[in-house]
């Protein structure tokens, strides 16, 4: 899934996503309506005020809307003291955020590098980050948790368990779960969390993606939610490894785990539905909207007082 999405010559994010909206392979919610983007300007709005800063980092930035929204929704004097920054991994996408937004951002290719342009003191946030993380599958196989692999040997690619072996901390192994069932870890956005969180000295942050807390994520979904998309077309089983590099895979984002994993350094709100985030900040939206914005939840975090 790693080499599939960020080879730096063939993988999906470095050069062969076409765009994202209606001419594109997937859409997000900024996309789709400006409320979320207005709501994430008023929450972005009181959490400068309470901490301080002066600066605003969004990490993944897609094709820039969303910070576009958020720029054009902020107060006129806040927005005049506040530095925006830009995190993004993919060339494609980065040379569209500076198209749309120009001089406005400053533009780096790590958080780290963003973090020491703001001396570890930002309001932080992102939207569909974690769901490009790879993820690990595992498997219930023989009441004990198989991970998945697979077989380039064969053509086409198939699936095989590998041999019983330590798991990565995660809520979901700690539930009961018949034979068969199959889930996802973002163990890979679990490690680049602790890569930098002990350098983020101040601020707020705001995760947003499609996903569940560990007790509701795989209701009713024996076979997981790995998955691909293709000019919005969507894929499953075996499907997904065909033509590595041309489509996005994706999981459903365990909430749970992203408040435990960053215990040791953060505190955690309650994670809410992007709906009822939209009605706390920017009071009513149209029914679509929201109903849309019900599959996507929101993590509200800060440095903890007593960091580990």
């Amino acid at each position: 899934m790693a080499r599939a999405l960020h080879d730096p010559v063939h993988g999906y994010y470095a050069g062969n996503i076409r765009d994202i909206g209606a001419r594109g392979d997937f859409t997000t919610a900024p996309q789709l309506s400006e409320l979320p983007g207005k709501a994430i300007a008023s929450w972005i709005a009181e959490a400068l005020r309470e901490t301080g800063t002066r600066h605003v980092i969004e990490i993944g930035p897609g094709l820039g809307t969303l910070t576009q929204q958020v720029i054009r929704n902020l107060p006129f004097l806040l927005r005049l003291r506040t530095r925006f920054h830009l995190v993004e991994s993919s060339p494609r996408l980065a040379e569209r955020q500076k198209s749309l937004l120009g001089a406005k951002v400053q533009h780096h290719t790590s958080i780290h590098a963003a973090l020491e342009a703001c001396s570890g003191k930002a309001v932080i946030f992102s939207n569909e980050l974690v769901d490009a993380f790879p993820a690990r599958l595992f498997e219930m196989a023989g009441d004990q948790w198989r991970e998945v692999a697979l077989d380039h040997s064969r053509e086409p690619t198939v699936e095989t368990l590998l041999p019983p072996a330590e798991l990565p901390p995660s809520s979901t192994l700690s539930l009961n779960f018949p034979e068969g069932q199959r889930i996802e870890i973002h163990d890979s956005y679990r490690l680049w969390l602790e890569s930098w969180l002990p350098r983020w000295k101040n601020g707020k942050m705001l995760t947003i993606d499609y996903g569940d807390t560990v007790g509701k994520l795989y209701h009713r979904r024996p076979g997981g939610t790995l998955r691909a998309y293709f000019l919005h077309q969507r894929t499953t089983g075996a499907e997904i490894y065909l033509n590595p590099g041309l489509r996005d895979i994706t999981a459903d984002v365990n909430f749970t785990d992203l408040a435990e994993w960053s215990e040791p350094w953060l505190e955690s709100i309650a994670p809410v539905t992007l709906a009822d985030f939209i009605r706390r900040f920017e009071g009513s939206a149209d029914d679509g909207t929201l109903a849309a914005s019900s599959h996507f939840m929101v993590l509200a975090q800060k440095p903890g007082s007593e960091k580990r």
